[in-house]
């Protein structure tokens, strides 16, 4: 999709706020309570396209265009429907009570909710610097957070002792068969 059309409707402020949601459109990353959300390429271009034209109506022909160009033969009714899907699930939205985006029967989307843009990103939510974060594992195990290389430590060593466990019983039960056969 063409960078330049999201930014041409959006407002020039590189921070986007709406609820406990804000968007760093500079790194094109959403974050919710401070904490980062992965979205997927599609599904950001969606928040994106919902918010440059907030309490319009979005039709599904406009999310088509500026989610796949021309040329591209897709199943568009059921992308453009599994992409707004994702989206609500990851903005923890219901269809039956939207707090963000509206489904408007036969025609398209709107975005519902208010929106503030700033130059900033919130005074609660910014980043942690490196003087903040736990320096070791220990440090971080204290606090009560489990380290990543501790869990990420602790997965290799469960399957590196799953794959012993099925070697040495393919090992035995060759020794068994061979036993068997003399």
């Amino acid at each position: 999709m063409d960078q330049g059309f999201l930014q041409e409707s959006l407002n020039t402020s590189r921070y986007v706020r709406f609820g406990p949601f804000h968007i760093d459109q500079q790194r094109q990353q959403v974050y919710r309570n401070g904490s980062r959300l992965r979205l997927q390429g599609k599904v950001f271009q969606v928040l994106m396209v919902l918010l440059q034209k907030q309490g319009e109506v979005v039709t599904r022909e406009e999310l088509k265009q500026a989610l796949w160009p021309a040329d591209t033969h897709v199943n568009y009714d059921a992308n453009v429907n599994t992409t707004v899907n994702k989206l609500r699930q990851a903005l923890g939205e219901s269809t039956d009570k939207p707090l963000y985006i509206e489904t408007i029967p036969r025609k398209g989307y709107s975005f519902i909710a208010k929106i503030e843009y700033a130059d900033r990103p919130p005074a609660s939510e910014v980043p942690p610097t490196k003087e903040s974060l736990p320096v070791t594992a220990s440090a971080e195990h204290a606090a009560g957070k489990p380290s990543f290389f501790r869990t990420a430590l602790l997965s290799r060593w469960f399957a590196a002792g799953v794959v012993t466990l099925v070697i040495v019983s393919m090992l035995f039960g060759a020794a068994l068969v061979l036993y068997a056969h003399r």
